[in-house]
């Protein structure tokens, strides 16, 4: 069961990303809502949480009329079925099949698909190829044998679709980066020595007490080039977001990669306002998937971007600071500069 501080702070923010993994009963009323149900709020001496609607109704209450909560689980089989359709079929299905194969209307489905992945059923088979094209990719499979590996059927459509998402031609990327310029260098900032590093696309990698030998690991074969007039302006912007946290960064472009929910994981990151924290569980409901907690903990430490990426917003359930990957003091002055 999910802790009551979690639980309340998501029913304050009507938070949709929770629906389903617990009700919360109004004992003066009688009744049991969602966590996002738009119904005035109850006093929290008046709440108590349930793991599940039969829970609740074990204990005498009943579901609520407006926000419907025992929905919640159809709508969750229903959003299951699409994706087993999606991911074993050879063409992505049109948004009429998976909505009638669910038994919703196709707007409806939509909007619950929507609701539980953060992306429509279209958006996910996209993603889905994408990362099965960067796992064959990364695995040294051939180019083409990589495009239909992923289910796309044809080589112009892998081009359109990946040309913006991997930074680099697909060759590059089974090549170690061969044929990509990264522009990097280590400058010290009060949090100590940072390497900074960036395609043409944005900043690839952000991380402190490392050097460029990190970065030959990761593209043995592209070319490293020590700073650069772009690069220093980019550069400037970085360290200034180190410095003031609390400033905002959403302007500085990035350039990673991961699978969909890892990307998932991260945009839930950044949309956490500077100085607040979310739990490794929060983190995991907001990218679509309220069980892959540990999923969520995975997507943190293969975040490339520290700072930009926010990871260090993420602390345990309980309000424990957490480990990060760069020490805890780090972690704590962070924090704390986003807060002044």
């Amino acid at each position: 069961m999910i802790d009551e501080t979690t639980a309340w702070n998501a029913v304050q923010r009507r938070d949709r990303s929770f629906d389903g993994r617990f009700v919360t009963g109004v004992l003066t009323t009688g009744i049991y809502c969602r966590p996002s149900c738009a119904a005035r709020h109850p006093a929290r001496g008046n709440v108590r949480f349930f793991a599940s609607g039969a829970e609740a109704r074990a204990s005498g209450l009943r579901p609520c009329k407006r926000c419907l909560p025992d929905d919640v689980a159809r709508d969750e089989a229903a959003v299951m079925a699409a994706i087993d359709e999606i991911r074993n079929a050879e063409d992505a299905p049109t948004l009429s099949a998976l909505a009638a194969i669910t038994d919703y209307s196709p707007t409806h489905f939509q909007r619950v698909f929507k609701r539980a992945t953060g992306l429509s059923p279209a958006a996910y088979a996209r993603a889905l190829r994408e990362e099965r094209a960067r796992d064959a990719l990364s695995e040294g499979d051939n180019v083409t044998g990589a495009i239909y590996e992923a289910g796309y059927g044809s080589a112009s459509r892998f081009y359109d679709e990946m040309k913006d998402k991997l930074g680099m031609t697909a060759s590059a990327w089974v090549n170690g980066g061969e044929g990509t310029q990264i522009h990097w260098t280590v400058v010290e900032t009060s949090l100590g020595r940072m390497l900074v590093a960036a395609t043409e696309k944005g900043v690839c990698r952000l991380s402190f007490g490392e050097g460029v030998d990190a970065l030959r690991a990761r593209f043995p074969k592209a070319e490293l080039v020590e700073g650069g007039e772009a690069f220093e302006r980019l550069l400037a912007e970085v360290v200034a977001s180190v410095e003031a946290p609390g400033a905002g960064f959403d302007h500085i472009p990035i350039d990673v990669k991961g699978t969909a929910f890892q990307e998932a994981c991260w945009k839930a990151l950044r949309e956490i306002p500077p100085g607040e924290t979310r739990t490794y569980a929060e983190i995991a409901a907001a990218a679509g998937n309220p069980r892959a907690v540990r999923a969520a903990g995975s997507a943190n430490a293969r975040n490339n971007v520290a700072v930009l990426i926010p990871c260090h917003r993420v602390v345990r359930t309980g309000g424990d600071l957490g480990g990060y990957a760069y020490g805890q003091d780090i972690k704590r002055e962070l924090l704390a500069r986003e807060r002044k």
